[in-house]
């Protein structure tokens, strides 16, 4: 379900909008007739608005005449699912196993020692999400990571800097 966010206020940086209860009964009032639709409703959602906010629940739940425990249910259950904002920008390294012989690993530990950035956090500055993955499919190329939705390839300590600087993506 493609989601038309329009002209709402807009997350620096991110193409997302600030939440918005009103776009929110939108996404759910266009997916609630879809067979299965509290999957592509909750995608829709966080598409918009980078994560899942707890004020949809009984949004959804109402739209889907479901409870809001069987929609928080699916939303903390799918790991890709985010029930709190994140950063405006999403790295993501892949630590599956061929990535960790070609040193994910040293270059988490160089994040968390230099940056204080760990897995699952985001910057002070709100810029950047950091995030662990377990396989892109990308092992040829490994170290693999994923930044905003683009993969990348041979990840080093230099690229990794520059894109937690914000100077490269």
């Amino acid at each position: 379900m493609s989601v038309d966010i329009g002209s709402g206020a807009r997350i620096p940086g991110s193409g997302r909008v600030a939440w918005d209860e009103a776009l929110a009964g939108e996404i759910v009032a266009r997916g609630a007739a879809r067979p299965g639709a509290l999957l592509p409703i909750l995608h829709a959602l966080q598409e918009a608005f980078g994560y899942i906010d707890r004020q949809a629940l009984p949004i959804v739940a109402e739209g889907l005449n479901i409870s809001k425990a069987e929609v928080f249910g699916v939303a903390s259950f799918y790991h890709d699912f985010k029930v709190a904002p994140g950063g405006a920008h999403v790295l993501k390294i892949c630590r599956a196993e061929a990535c960790q012989s070609m040193g994910a690993e040293d270059l988490v530990r160089r994040l968390e020692a230099r940056r204080g950035l760990r897995i699952g956090e985001t910057t002070a500055d709100g810029r950047l999400t950091l995030e662990a993955v377990y396989c892109l499919g990308n092992c040829a190329l490994s170290p693999a990571a994923m930044l905003d939705g683009a993969l990348i390839g041979r990840l080093d300590a230099a690229r990794l800097d520059a894109i937690v600087e914000g100077r490269a993506g």
